[in-house]
Parts: structure tokens; C-alpha cells; sequence
């Protein structure tokens, strides 16, 4: 395990090792977010919750529900099950 410290505003350096492990450049922006009492840092940036928004955002526009998506998704099942199935 590693260690760090915060630094003033805030700061914190990360280990020289893990950032050549995982190719972290100078500069490199960083997601953070918070589990638990634990904070996450990854070079990804993680699109659940944007991905979530926007397509509540286009449901809300076409007027549709979730049990609209949901009864649809078990329309096109049952249809992929017959033409696989026969």
C-alpha cells in the first residue's frame, strides 16, 4: 500500500510508480468521486450517470416511461427468440 498527503488547496502527489504503472501524463485530468468514506481517482471518465441523465432527458421529451422501454424490451426478446428459435 501506498501512501500520500494533501498538500495545500487541496493537493495531493500521486506515487511516481503508480503513475508509470498506469501511464498517468503531467497535466493528466482525473475523475474523483466518492465511495463510502474513500475517494476514487481514474483517468476514465465515467459515463454512467451523464449517459443516465441524458436519456432521462430524451425519455422525458418523447414522453416515454420506464415501463414503456421495459415492455418493448420484452416485445423485441420475444421476437428474437421466435426467429432464432423458429
Amino acid at each position: 500500500m501506498t501512501q500520500t498527503k494533501i498538500w495545500g488547496r487541496g493537493q495531493i502527489t500521486i506515487p511516481v510508480r503508480l503513475r508509470r504503472e498506469l501511464r498517468l501524463d503531467d497535466e493528466q485530468a482525473l475523475e474523483v468521486f466518492r465511495v463510502g468514506k474513500s475517494l476514487v481517482l481514474t483517468p476514465k471518465k465515467l459515463l454512467g450517470d451523464s449517459l443516465a441523465h441524458q436519456v432521462e432527458k430524451e425519455m422525458k421529451k418523447e414522453g416515454l416511461s420506464l415501463e414503456d422501454l421495459l415492455s418493448d424490451l420484452r416485445k423485441e426478446r420475444a421476437r428474437y427468440r421466435r426467429e432464432r428459435n423458429g
